[in-house]
């Protein structure tokens, strides 16, 4: 037991410390709330893209993966979203609340707590497999997030015509440009192999330094900013719906995605560093991007940043159980 404390403490702390650390600066004013809004578009649009690139170049085979893990882990999400939608809808009535609360439960913070906790459990093979998994589920909670926002935003009229132009920023997502390149250079490299040509992105070395020092000030950067754009507002009168999404993004979707995990961990041949992801996919909180989503297709803005705070908080405490449990159960 106390193994797996010490194991789940050193896995975890580090990463809750960084983002109080953000706190701390902006509540001192050491940094403005400008420098954090700047800084959120920088991990945004350069830092997290560079990271999942690297993630998803630095696998060494693409054949060495295991289909049934990258399987599992989308497919659980998808049947999070489809049963989140009547569970949502039975909750509320207010359709701006609904598509907020829907993303809130399936979508996770994957990039910016996911990937680095991954390593963090289970060092280069966590950090590969998430790299793997981060190329379909950022598209898959992108495309799910556009689906809940756009069926219950409460305007229809702003429905239809954003529909068109949220498709389009999906396509031009940061996120997805970086994972998909990644695949693309990755298949490349693979290409060149089977032809005898062992020429890698690494041997342009010059290059291949720069995306690796931006790789590696992406995570330290990225829950710094985090911590510095956390807000205590409206918190009274959304009490009943920040304490459903959280406890369902929190406790619900991680104990039934990593149970049924276990369950099928022998069949499936899933091992600790599957088990890193999957803590990733499904016990961090929501996503920081989920907000500006909402904002921007008619959804409780204030909703969906106040579940971005409150699921990140209470992370810190399922995520150290879960991970102490897996010790427990000899997966780490």
């Amino acid at each position: 037991m106390a193994e797996a404390f010490l194991f789940a403490a050193n896995a975890v702390l580090p990463i809750v410390l960084t983002i109080a650390l953000g706190y701390f600066i902006r509540r001192t004013g050491l940094l403005s709330k400008s420098f954090f809004d700047a800084g959120n578009k920088l991990v945004f649009r350069v830092l997290l893209p560079v990271m999942l690139f690297c993630n998803v170049y630095k696998i060494e085979h693409l054949s060495d993966v295991n289909p049934a893990f990258v399987i599992y882990g989308i497919a659980a999400v998808v049947i999070i979203f489809l049963i989140a939608i009547p569970v949502c809808c039975g909750f509320t009535k207010d359709g701006s609340k609904r598509g907020v609360l829907i993303q809130g439960i399936f979508r996770s913070n994957y990039a910016i707590i996911g990937i680095p906790l991954a390593e963090s459990l289970f060092g280069a093979a966590g950090a590969g497999a998430a790299g793997v998994m981060s190329a379909f589920c950022v598209p898959v909670f992108n495309i799910l997030g556009v689906i809940s926002l756009t069926l219950f935003n409460g305007s229809s009229e702003k429905k239809k015509a954003d529909v068109g132009k949220i498709f389009l920023g999906i396509v031009k997502n940061p996120l997805i440009i970086g994972t998909v390149a990644g695949l693309l250079v990755l298949c490349v490299r693979g290409l060149f192999e089977q032809s005898g040509i062992s020429f890698r992105l690494s041997d342009v070395t010059l290059l291949f330094k720069v995306l690796d020092s931006l790789k590696a000030c992406c995570t330290p950067f990225a829950l710094i900013v985090l911590g510095g754009r956390f807000e205590f507002s409206a918190v009274a009168r959304l009490r009943k719906e920040i304490i459903f999404g959280t406890l369902m993004r929190n406790v619900a979707v991680p104990v039934s995605g990593l149970s049924a995990a276990y369950l099928l961990m022998q069949p499936l041949g899933f091992s600790g560093e599957h088990f890193a992801t999957y803590i990733g996919v499904f016990a961090t909180p929501v996503a920081v991007s989920s907000a500006i989503m909402a904002k921007e297709m008619g959804g409780d803005d204030d909703l969906a940043g106040q579940l971005v705070v409150w699921t990140s908080l209470f992370s810190t405490v399922t995520i150290f159980v879960y991970v102490t449990v897996l010790k427990m159960l000899g997966i780490f």
